[in-house]
């Protein structure tokens, strides 16, 4: 009854003209700028940051909410439409989204975005509202040990993402575990595989990593299938709502989604983007369609971006509760509330319960003004399909040269990504298909982080990861897929082999 009274008050501060006004204006922006490349929400937030400045405390959270997960769910347009990630959660939904567009089923994959989106808001919202002060201790109680089994575990779902064999899903993961190795060290200092290059010092960042393997091998794979440059798909653009058998197959990914990115949210410094990959690899081992993903199917689009906006709303309970960024656009609300004279902290929620509960109740104001404003404009982003292709190539290069530029303005990040795309196009001809390299280019550096913290942190003792029970139990069930999978590519080769040997009749 408490949580109900909170967040009727809540709502009816967020219903207020002018804290409507600013929600709608951070959801707007956030869309506008997510559907651009390589901006991502950490940029959109920085841009309109100075005018949260000369706002209420409260309208000031509300807008730069709005434009946090205005901004993810805008990143998924152009991963469906162009194959182009907005924003580096949304690669993931590169994955599937793409082939649905390239089957003529742009609009239904944009509907069902947006309906993921609004469900793991739905789901992230209850979650900060119902659970708020247990998830924050629940985060604390979180060590390097149980961090770094948490991501095990996803490297290990990872290698299924991969629709060839198990063995190139695992070759991929580790080469992104290779890739996500290179710049500095931050233990020793010392430069790991830069090659005496400079700019590789700093690493190789998300955006250029997926702009290679999503965007730029695409356009040399649509260019040499489509020589005469123009296309060939039909869209039916009256028909962007799912069947009744699809609306059934997506109801329990967006809420499987909903309910990881809730948790990968809540656990500082994972974000939205782990959530995504974590939540993919989960639904891609245990969805009655897991033979077809990758190649196009609906509950594969909407768990990435049902986990990706879940994830964006309770990553404010560490933030707010703790004081603690929950992702790195969280540190710049911590910036934003503390000029307005807020202290982020356990104090907050009765301190400035207003704030707090309006933030909440502005989720889901926020996310049915994304609904609004989104989907009848589904028909206006399919329609981009129609253009000729001898027109989009350019188009499409300069947007990803622009974003890939916008990181650290070097040219340098430019020839990077066309060399990764290179090697993803050589990558797609071999059947090694690139979502597991991200994946592991992602959870990488944070488990070796969590890896070496742990050692340290026990003096070289490995026993710590057993001693735990959070860690140990991570570990048994990593073990325990391990042990499966091995187990099946056996029964597997013993079924083939015999077929082989089996005499023809």
């Amino acid at each position: 009854m408490d949580i109900l009274a909170n967040f009727a008050q809540g709502l009816s501060i967020v219903l207020q003209p002018e804290n409507l006004m600013y929600c709608f204006i951070g959801v707007f922006l956030g869309t506008f700028i997510g559907v651009l490349p390589g901006i991502g929400s950490l940029a959109a937030i920085a841009m309109i940051l100075p005018l949260s400045f000369y706002l209420d405390p409260t309208s000031a959270l509300v807008m730069i909410a709005g434009v946090y997960y205005g901004a993810e769910y805008g990143g998924s347009i152009a991963s469906i439409l162009m194959n182009i990630p907005g924003t580096p959660a949304a690669s993931i939904t590169c994955i599937d989204g793409y082939p649905l567009a390239k089957k003529g089923r742009a609009g239904v994959a944009l509907f069902s975005t947006a309906m993921a989106s609004f469900g793991g808001g739905i789901i992230g919202m209850l979650v900060m509202a119902a659970l708020a002060p247990s998830l924050a201790q629940l985060a604390l109680s979180f060590g390097p040990p149980d961090y770094f089994a948490v991501i095990l575990l996803g490297l290990v779902a990872a290698s299924a993402v991969s629709n060839g064999s198990a063995l190139k899903g695992i070759a991929m993961v580790v080469l992104g575990l290779m890739l996500g190795t290179i710049g500095i060290d931050l233990t020793t200092g010392d430069q790991r595989f830069t090659m005496g290059i400079p700019e590789l010092r700093d690493g190789v960042h998300i955006v250029i990593v997926a702009m290679g393997l999503f965007g730029v091998s695409e356009l040399i794979a649509s260019i040499r299938d489509n020589r005469e440059g123009s296309t060939t798909q039909s869209i039916d653009y009256n028909d962007f709502y799912p069947s009744k058998a699809e609306w059934k197959s997506l109801l329990s990914p967006i809420l499987r989604g909903g309910s990881i990115g809730s948790f990968f949210g809540a656990l500082p410094g994972t974000g939205q983007t782990i959530a995504a990959a974590i939540a993919y690899a989960v639904e891609k081992r245990i969805s009655p369609q897991k033979k077809k993903f990758g190649t196009g199917v609906l509950p594969a689009v909407a768990v990435p971006e049902a986990a990706n906006n879940s994830a964006t709303q309770t990553a404010f309970i560490p933030t707010l509760t703790l004081g603690v960024p929950g992702s790195p656009p969280m540190a710049l609300v911590i910036g934003a509330l503390m000029i307005h004279g807020i202290t982020p902290g356990p104090r907050l929620l009765t301190e400035a319960p207003d704030m707090f509960w309006g933030l909440v109740a502005s989720f889901l104001i926020g996310n049915i003004m994304l609904l609004i404003l989104n989907i009848p404009l589904i028909g206006i982003w399919t329609r981009l399909l129609k253009i000729p292709y001898k027109y989009m190539y350019p188009t499409i290069m300069v947007l990803i040269c622009m974003g890939v530029y916008s990181l650290n303005n070097n040219v340098f990040d430019i020839w990077l990504t066309l060399v990764i795309g290179a090697i993803g196009y050589v990558m797609r001809l071999y059947r090694f298909e690139p979502a597991p390299l991200l994946i592991g280019f992602v959870l990488g550096p944070l488990m070796e982080e969590h890896l070496r913290r742990s050692m340290l942190l026990a003096r070289g003792d490995a026993m710590v990861f057993l001693e735990r029970p959070i860690s140990a139990t991570l570990i048994a069930i990593t073990v325990g897929i391990l042990a499966f999978t091995v187990y099946k590519s056996i029964s597997n080769y013993r079924h083939v082999r015999t077929s082989k040997t089996q005499p023809t009749k």
